[in-house]
């Protein structure tokens, strides 16, 4: 019988399909005397909707850091160790890097907006225009943008807390921290100056995207049959994608009439994409999904980080009170701190670093795909393959992270790289976490998110003590996402620190009201 893993049976499109094909015996795929990488002999014929990593961890365990699965009428290998992700997604990354057909892929993004693009020339193309805006000098000419909306994050925090007085969920708040930052940079302005813009927020916000792209947990990505068919997800996607291109498209065209009336545009990604869309022979399309790819993966994220930190952060005193003895002895009182402090604040590196084990915001990464067949150590990986790093399991494994589950800061003390530096080290088995993913499709926005999340966490652990609500527990057990993962809704209580904290946030409070 064939895997029925806690999942609906939602469609009798599905069930129609389902009649037509075999389910039961992998396909005998071999090569030169190899098979395939060990794994369950039956075929999965749902999707895994329910905790999917924790599926992926027991077969780790039980079938080795390479095994195979099948998903239908697609085949998963998938990897759990950190040589093996070096070997196949680095070394081996001229044919392992491209995408599978999938609804986020085909269907809503059009394989464009580099997370969607299969590996060739556009990708290329998206990949060199993205990183215009993504490298290190290009976020030291917008510092101020992410050190400004650090300090309206920081202040909202502080003003619906009542300054500490109620306690408050600060999710949204860390959505519109980081979803204003990938704003800026993508169109040059932020959503409260712009009610066109307020319509981005909705869309970046909205659970659809997340809940139609999830790597393992839609049929219609394991059986192409069910295009053709009546398929309430494949309605949901096209209309997602109609709304994406409605939004952006209204985006693009105000800028490109500001750009043609000679109009100031300040210096953003959709401005460099219309300037140079005839010398890079750009389309509308490619704009717009390039627009909001940016915008959207940059916000769910970073802001699914934050609100790990404060979940978390209330229930381990002993590390907020040693994050706050560091900024005290480094930083002081009279100021808050800066990216410049980054290097001089190692346990908030640190602190970061293991948010970002623990509670990765995504523990499935943008699957791969492989473009030829490939050997690999005995063992075949055949052309059109679907590659998953496993990163719950690589998170979690005792050798690399003693007492693995464990929030821990200190086991990252002594690591003075940043992600983005630690991801290009020779030894896989050195790199701090895999939560940005890994070879050629590595998160281009790595070293934006590490200076976001270094901005609020400094911030916030500078401003407040983070209290858990003593009427509304913090659970972390529960959880939402089926791509991201994030906490169930929790409240906190923002209690300022010092009298330092209500001088500064009054300071800038009329910098921020109203547009926070």
């Amino acid at each position: 019988m064939a895997f029925l893993l806690d999942v609906s049976w939602g469609s009798l499109a599905l069930n129609a399909a389902l009649v037509l094909v075999p389910v039961l015996a992998l396909t005998p795929f071999v090569q030169a005397g190899n098979s395939l990488p060990p794994g369950p002999l039956l075929r999965h014929i749902l999707p895994i909707t329910h905790k999917p990593e924790l599926i992926l961890h027991d077969y780790a365990k039980k079938y080795g850091p390479l095994f195979s699965v099948w998903m239908g009428q697609k085949l998963f290998i998938v990897i759990s160790e950190p040589q093996i992700a070096r070997d196949l997604l680095t070394n081996a990354g001229a044919i392992m890097s491209s995408r599978s057909p999938s609804l986020k892929n085909t269907t809503i993004l059009h394989h464009r907006g580099i997370t969607a693009s299969k590996y060739d020339d556009r990708w290329r193309l998206h990949r060199r225009l993205g990183n215009y805006s993504l490298s290190i000098k290009a976020i030291d000419s917008y510092a101020h943008v992410l050190d400004y909306e650090a300090s309206v994050f920081v202040h909202t925090l502080y003003a619906e807390g009542n300054k500490g007085a109620v306690s408050i969920n600060p999710m949204r708040h860390a959505g519109r921290f980081a979803f204003n930052n990938m704003l800026t940079i993508s169109v040059g302005t932020r959503s409260a100056t712009d009610p066109m813009l307020e319509r981005t927020l909705d869309l970046a916000m909205d659970s659809e995207f997340m809940e139609l792209t999830g790597a393992l947990c839609n049929e219609t990505d394991f059986w192409p049959i069910l295009e053709y068919l009546p398929n309430s997800k494949y309605k949901r996607a096209q209309a997602l994608h109609n709304k994406i291109i409605s939004i952006y498209g209204d985006v693009y065209n105000s800028i490109k009439t500001k750009i043609d009336n000679g109009e100031g545009v300040p210096d953003c990604l959709v401005r460099t994409l219309i300037e140079s869309s005839e010398i890079e022979k750009l389309d509308w399309l490619d704009t717009c999904l390039l627009a909001a790819a940016f915008t959207m993966g940059g916000v769910h994220s970073t802001s699914g980080v934050i609100d790990w930190f404060l979940a978390l952060i209330p229930l381990h005193p002993e590390v907020q009170r040693k994050a706050q003895e560091e900024l005290d002895r480094v930083v002081g009182r009279e100021r808050w701190p800066n990216a410049v402090d980054e290097n001089n604040l190692p346990y908030i590196r640190a602190i970061i670093k293991e948010v970002e084990r623990l509670h990765a915001p995504f523990w499935i990464p943008a699957p791969h795909c492989a473009t030829e067949d490939y050997d690999y150590n005995g063992m075949f990986i055949p052309k059109d393959a679907v590659l998953i790093l496993n990163c719950y399991t690589m998170h979690h494994n005792e050798e690399r992270y003693p007492d693995p589950y464990t929030f821990n800061p200190d086991r990252f003390l002594g690591d003075n790289l940043t992600s983005e530096d630690s991801a290009k080290l020779l030894d896989p088995y050195a790199r701090d976490h895999w939560a940005f993913g890994a070879g050629r499709r590595i998160c281009p926005g790595m070293a934006v998110a590490e200076r976001e999340l270094f901005l609020a966490f400094s911030r916030i652990l500078w401003s407040f003590n983070v209290l858990e609500d003593p009427k509304e527990p913090i659970d972390l057990g529960r959880y939402r996402g089926k791509a991201a993962r994030t906490p169930l809704g929790y409240k906190v209580i923002f209690e300022p620190r010092h009298e330092k904290v209500h001088q500064m946030l009054a300071e800038i409070q009329e910098t921020v009201v109203g547009v926070s």
